[in-house]
């Protein structure tokens, strides 16, 4: 039998990311997830349809350290240093990952790539200017879905390393 918020979660998050959630213990998450009649790729797409502050987007990007793919977690009013992930990393090399490696890695499309709950496991990185709201908004597997979450829980349920990686403005 189907209840109305697995109904909800059906039509909102996508079927396998609400999946996840499910799997984690987080089910009513799916339920508060938001679908949108146009998709909302970008971060500030996202707000302007949520009605939240830029910084509340949390982008789920996926760049690639040595070749091995990394979740960087970031706040959608910044951009990623690729030289501080690097430095996190002690990588050599770190470069923004191609859509096929993002689909690859996480079984979603650029865009709607959740936090958590994705097809392998990588490492994850999350900048600390997250933590600076009380909610944040993440893709819940489609661009045309979205889900709130407190970000000191996101960064632990990814199981996120806090760090500093976002652009310094000079």
């Amino acid at each position: 039998m189907t209840t109305t918020d697995d109904a909800c979660a059906t039509h909102a998050a996508h079927p396998r990311f609400a999946e996840a959630l499910r799997g984690l213990g987080l089910g009513d998450l799916a339920g508060r997830a938001r679908r949108f009649p146009e998709a909302t790729r970008t971060a500030a797409e996202a707000a302007a349809a949520i009605g939240c502050e830029l910084s509340q987007i949390c982008k789920s990007l996926i760049f690639a350290a040595d070749g091995v793919p990394v979740l960087v977690l970031m706040d959608g009013a910044s951009r990623v240093d690729l030289e501080r992930v690097r430095e996190a990393l002690g990588a050599q090399k770190v470069t923004r990952a191609g859509a096929d490696v993002v689909r690859e890695t996480t079984g979603y499309a650029i865009g709607g790539v959740p936090p958590f709950g994705h097809r392998s496991r990588t490492r994850v990185l999350a900048d600390r200017s997250l933590l600076a709201h009380e909610v944040v908004w993440a893709a819940a597997g489609s661009p045309y879905a979205v889900f709130p979450m407190g970000p000191e829980e996101l960064v632990a349920t990814a199981g996120a390393t806090l760090v500093d990686v976002r652009e310094r403005s000079e």
